[in-house]
């Protein structure tokens, strides 16, 4: 109550925030909702919902973090510098614009796209411009009630876990409303301290993902796509980047062409969930196209869809990562560009098949914690011993891919690159992506896996998560579901050599795998489980069986 009383006095010139703190007065719950705990960094930095109070996104808890952030830049940098982007999320820009007002005035140099940008631009623009740092201003795919706050490093990767400690400590030292440090931002950029940044930044990211081609010349690009940036920053570069490399016939929905935060056709829009696809597949459905891309908002992952004689498939994060390591393998063997020693990351959540496509190519396969800054944590070790090059995929089960070493960060505009030119190919031969899968499942075994969320929101749903988490951790499970747990690892206190994180992963019989985490962006509890056995009906059964057992242990 302290706390919402101060929040009321000082937010009083912010009429959005003071208006929803005097219509919670009274209300003890949504008091302690918005005042319970602080934002924290996770693997994402910071996200909550917008609004007014020490547990939401809003210019307060915005600015007290790029003081931190600040503080922390100036600690470790002579004279450092910073990287913004932001996608169309509600208050992005606004928030972004006064982060840049906080870092000008803690006399950091400052460079600010001048319009929505993808996210993997923001992580190519930190290392091209050489900035300190940099931040997004996005909640991803997350519904329109978040935004969120990604602090990226000087290697274009985001924070690593000391990092984000380190400044994690700096933010908790900062007074919101006492120690922030603030400038005009229009004298700041009349000062040159703030900077836009200019096209030829851009036309560089573009000409970047154009180094991940692997199409040979003289395969008919003529494929009907329906384009989608699900209303988000993919507009900015997808359409281009596809043109570009020939692919002219482009579909976009009028619906979700235009940058609008409230998200009206996808209040999910998270290219992972069916419903966000929805208006997609029908402008799919009406133009009789052969494929359908979906960007999430700041255009770091990509869901696909593709037409077949029953309708449209939609493929799946895990299957379009094995089609795309097989065909990035194929491609650079065929064209004579696969590496000495080649590498490829994935995270620990990732299907385990695609091991095996690894070993038939001879490519060596390094897995990371969920997040994929730890796979661009990998690209940067390889740069420092002069061996980037070595570095040929990576992925993640969420619809994160990249194929270069360009930028340390999930790239949608790579990745649908990838897809198009990968779907060209295989028409080429009269095959269709199923197809190519199915080919993959008969060569390398049944691999089938699913994603379970379970919701915990406010203080209870908190402590119910943590809850859940020590008695799976303390009174380890000898079977899930009947199935025996044949081993298992606690990335908290387990000797992995990876970074200590809460998450646990047990190994099944007949290669099946459950890894239980808490997301480090919101209120969840994840399960991913996966089933390799013989055909796909029967990983079917052994998912769904094990799918029952979490539901109920999660209630």
């Amino acid at each position: 109550m302290d706390s919402y009383q101060l929040w009321i006095e000082k937010t009083a010139g912010e009429a959005e925030l003071a208006e929803e703190l005097t219509a919670i007065n009274g209300d003890s719950a949504a008091i302690e909702d918005r005042f319970y705990k602080e934002l924290e960094f996770g693997t994402g930095g910071l996200r909550g919902v917008l609004g007014a109070g020490t547990n939401r996104m809003n210019v307060f808890t915005v600015s007290k973090a790029t003081q931190g952030y600040s503080n922390y830049l100036n600690q470790q940098f002579e004279k450092p510098s910073v990287a913004i982007g932001y996608d169309s999320r509600i208050h992005s820009d606004d928030f972004a614009r006064a982060a840049a007002a906080v870092f000008a005035a803690n006399g950091i140099q400052v460079h600010i796209y001048d319009h929505l940008m993808p996210t993997p631009a923001l992580s190519f623009a930190v290392r091209d411009l050489h900035c300190s740092g940099g931040i997004v201003l996005t909640a991803s795919h997350n519904p329109a009630k978040y935004n969120g706050y990604k602090v990226y490093g000087a290697d274009g990767c985001q924070i690593t876990t000391e990092a984000a400690k380190a400044i994690q400590t700096a933010i908790n030292e900062v007074d919101p409303f006492d120690d922030v440090k603030r400038t005009d931002f229009e004298l700041a950029m009349e000062n040159g301290i703030i900077n836009y940044i200019g096209e030829d930044t851009i036309d560089r990211y573009q000409a970047a993902v154009s180094t991940a081609s692997l199409l040979p010349e003289g395969i008919d690009k003529n494929v009907a796509i329906v384009y989608t940036p699900l209303n988000g920053a993919g507009i900015s570069c997808v359409p281009r980047c596809l043109k570009e490399h020939g692919f002219t016939n482009i579909t976009i929905p009028d619906e979700q062409k235009n940058p609008d935060g409230h998200f009206p056709t996808c209040p999910y829009p998270n290219p992972e969930v069916r419903e966000a696809l929805k208006v997609g597949l029908r402008w799919a459905e009406k133009t009789q196209s052969d494929l359908l891309l979906a960007t999430d908002p700041d255009c770091d992952r990509v869901g696909a869809a593709v037409k077949t004689t029953s309708g449209y498939t939609l493929i799946s994060g895990n299957q379009m990562g094995v089609l795309l390591f097989d065909f990035v393998c194929k491609m650079r063997q065929a064209n004579g560009t696969m590496p000495k020693n080649p590498v490829a990351v994935k995270t620990i959540v990732t299907t385990p098949m695609a091991a095996k496509i690894a070993e038939h190519y001879g490519v060596q396969l390094i897995d990371v914690l969920t997040g994929f800054k730890f796979i661009g944590e990998q690209i940067g070790l390889l740069e420092k011993k002069g061996e980037a090059d070595r570095y040929i995929f990576g992925f993640e089960e969420s619809y994160g891919y990249l194929s270069g070493s360009f930028v340390r960060d999930k790239d949608a505009v790579n990745a649908s690159l990838l897809i198009c030119e990968m779907f060209a190919w295989y028409k080429s031969q009269g095959k269709s992506l199923v197809d190519v899968l199915e080919e993959l499942y008969q060569e390398y075994g049944c691999y089938e896996s699913k994603l379970l969320s379970f919701q915990f929101e406010g203080a209870d749903g908190f402590a119910k998560m943590q809850s859940l988490m020590t008695e799976l951790r303390t009174n380890r499970p000898a079977e899930l579901a009947g199935i025996a747990v044949e081993c298992s690892i606690d990335y908290l206190n387990d000797d992995t050599g990876l970074p200590k994180s809460n998450v646990l992963r047990f190994f099944l019989k007949n290669g099946a795998e459950a890894v239980v985490r808490p997301s480090g962006t919101e209120p969840k509890l994840k399960v991913y489980l996966t089933a390799a056995e013989k055909d796909i009906t029967a990983s079917q059964i052994v998912i769904h069986t094990l799918k029952e057992f979490f539901e109920q242990w999660a209630r």
